[in-house]
């Protein structure tokens, strides 16, 4: 499967801004199972020396600023992604989850340290003991891991209501828990912290999620989805993605972006301005089989 990506984020702004420094996160990774073969990131006003560099997880960031006056930004990114169906596991074969966790401290190897780091709190996923008491309930003892993250990856999509109307990006989790609503930001952010304090190593990830058209209706340009999901450290299986939003463990419909701790260290868009007064963001995702 091969897509084709646009991502533009416009900002308008109702009085001039004088400066601004962005950080960007909209390079689709390559992984064992996506590749991207293309690339280009369009910003108008044009910026000054603008720049990549590969952060702390892998990710691709893209960095500019702007020192000449403008009301508005605009951020267009312009993918292609080939995807391979990946191998899911099968819930009933895979290493009991007390195992997997008891063996990650013990790898002092680079790649074992890489997964370790993710069973901490970060700053937007803390470890609360009503979470972890949320996750025990699929964590049961003895359980093979791949069937218990599948069954908190059901009960959260179950248990919670898709509301964009309810959380913003600042929104603690432990608010989107107690009012059982949130996007996929938030339901991911529930599943990690559910993950972390059992000792088990999960990441946030940032990407797309492929939409369908209902049958009989246009395609509606613009109408997909940036999207974020969890993924947790599965031993022997390796890293096994889980989208709460969705109920499925995501396969060649998303495509993945990036990775961290939490949305904090993958925002799409981050940065400052001076100036702007009030602004209005708007965002348009399309992503295109080809």
């Amino acid at each position: 499967m091969k897509y084709k990506i646009s991502h533009t984020t416009t900002y308008d702004y109702d009085a001039p801004v004088a400066v601004c420094q962005n950080v960007v996160y909209l390079t689709p990774r390559s992984t064992p199972y996506q590749n991207c073969t293309y690339h280009r990131l369009t910003v108008r006003p044009i910026p000054g020396s603008p720049h990549r560099r590969t952060d702390y997880f892998g990710n691709t960031a893209s960095l500019f600023s702007l020192s000449t006056g403008h009301r508005r930004l605009q951020i267009t990114a312009h993918s292609t992604v080939e995807m391979i169906e990946p191998t899911l596991p099968v819930d009933g074969t895979s290493t009991p989850w007390e195992t997997v966790r008891d063996a990650l401290p013990q790898n002092r190897t680079e790649e074992g340290l890489a997964d370790y780091q993710f069973c901490f709190p970060s700053p937007r996923v803390p470890m609360v003991a009503e979470l972890a008491e949320y996750g025990r309930q699929s964590f049961t003892p003895g359980r093979p891991i791949v069937q218990a993250l599948r069954d908190l990856n059901h009960r959260i999509n179950t248990d919670f209501t898709y509301d964009p109307t309810a959380t913003n990006v600042n929104t603690p989790v432990t608010d989107a828990f107690k009012q059982k609503r949130g996007v996929c930001q938030d339901l991911a952010h529930i599943m990690l912290a559910c993950l972390r304090p059992l000792g088990l190593a999960g990441r946030y990830v940032s990407g797309y999620l492929r939409t369908h058209q209902t049958e009989g209706q246009p395609r509606l340009v613009g109408a997909d989805a940036s999207h974020a999901w969890a993924s947790l450290y599965c031993g022997a299986q390796g890293w096994v993605d889980a989208d709460p939003t969705n109920d499925v463990l995501p396969s060649v419909e998303h495509i993945t972006v990036a990775w961290g701790r939490d949305f904090g260290d993958v925002c799409p868009v981050a940065g400052m301005f001076v100036g702007g007064g009030s602004h209005r963001l708007s965002v348009s995702v399309d992503v295109v089989p080809s």
